[in-house]
């Protein structure tokens, strides 16, 4: 037990020594939490929209000032002309073409329907599919209006609709930081977990230091154990560091066991760091690990559901990420931050990433014993 706290001051000693490194481990984490967190997101607001009203009408009006009180759309040009329109969409200054047809007023009152054409930048699939939602909300939503009035009226004999009551569950003001923040936690983490851990083995054998260590009477386990303790505190550090800013700046309140979130990532930054020990026995210089560590990272982000659902992924993705360590702690994170969550919820996601560390832990193991 003495040989591997001597190691672990002696690995702290190092850290606290490069001033390039706590930077990284510090001031790195908040700044990318803050930034992340209010960057990374789907919803799109105040786009540029070009209106063609060939109607000129009350309707029509009252349509486009629709548009025009929702915060989503910024109504930038009226015109009468096509073409101009979609320069101004080839040029990138607009988004999207509202055009209303001449007779659209009076196809509404004598037909009981009538159409209008928008027509949106699609180069960005899914920032499309985000425009059009909120177009059709505020054009069905118009439509709503209409129809209650025209009842009112007796004008038409609608029948009455369905009347559907709803609540939301977990995030009731549909907020994106609550839905980003657990996951950028994770990515954070995730960074020490790896790159740190993978560039540390690597470190000493640059320096030279790894045979002097090889010669020495320190036991492989006590040097790994020692190598890999530090990043595991201040993995632990950075989690509370997390933790402490969606609290205070993002106002996200921990419904679950704060105790929980910790043994996860525990477990978490176990199987993390042994893989970095892997990749760093791999390898001969820091940059090589640097690179193979980010070829895994973009691999996991991607396919983490931190940005995208995992349920929208191919059949044979979403089975390769019951592979991927982020996926589960991103899904942890937020089921017990923002459901509340107990042991018994997690506990497959507990099972399936401390066998993942295991076997890690074995395979590193041996790589290490191998290349001594």
């Amino acid at each position: 037990m003495r040989t591997i706290l001597v190691i672990i001051r002696k690995e702290f000693l190092q850290i606290f020594r490069n001033r390039a490194m706590l930077p990284q481990l510090i001031m790195m984490p908040i700044i990318q939490l803050l930034i992340l967190s209010n960057a990374a997101t789907f919803e799109i607001k105040h786009l540029n929209i070009h209106v063609i009203d060939n109607d000129q009408s009350e309707t029509s009006r009252r349509l486009i000032g629709k548009f025009k009180a929702s915060n989503y759309f910024e109504l930038k040009d009226f015109s009468f002309d096509e073409k101009h329109a979609e320069e101004d969409i080839m040029q990138g200054e607009d988004r999207a073409i509202l055009i209303i047809q001449k007779g659209f007023e009076h196809d509404l009152i004598k037909e009981q329907h009538s159409k209008v054409l928008l027509n949106i930048n699609a180069i960005d699939g899914a920032a499309a599919g985000v425009i059009n939602t909120y177009a059709l909300n505020i054009i069905q939503d118009f439509n709503r209006q209409i129809d209650a009035e025209w009842v009112n009226r007796q004008q038409f004999d609608f029948q009455k609709s369905i009347n559907t009551p709803y609540s939301l569950w977990y995030n009731p003001f549909m907020n994106y930081k609550t839905f980003m923040v657990p996951g950028l936690i994770v990515m954070l983490l995730t960074m020490v977990g790896m790159f740190m851990s993978a560039q540390n083995v690597v470190r000493e054998k640059e320096v030279g230091t790894i045979e002097q260590i090889n010669v020495t009477p320190i036991r492989k386990w006590h040097f790994i154990v020692g190598k890999q303790v530090p990043f595991l505190i201040i993995g632990i550090f950075q989690l509370t560091l997390g933790l402490t800013i969606a609290r205070w700046v993002f106002g996200i309140h921990i419904l679950g066991s704060l105790p929980l979130i910790y043994l996860f990532a525990f477990v978490y930054l176990f199987a993390l760091l042994c893989l970095g020990l892997l990749i760093s026995t791999a390898v001969d210089t820091q940059q090589q690990a640097m690179f193979l560590a980010w070829f895994f990272m973009v691999i996991f982000i991607l396919m983490s559901g931190l940005f995208t659902p995992i349920e929208g992924m191919p059949h044979w993705a979403q089975q390769i990420t019951k592979f991927n360590p982020i996926a589960y702690f991103v899904a942890v994170m937020r089921m017990v931050m923002l459901k509340g969550s107990t042991l018994m919820d997690i506990l497959p996601h507990l099972l399936s990433i401390l066998s993942g560390g295991i076997v890690l832990a074995i395979l590193a193991t041996a790589r290490y014993r191998k290349r001594a």
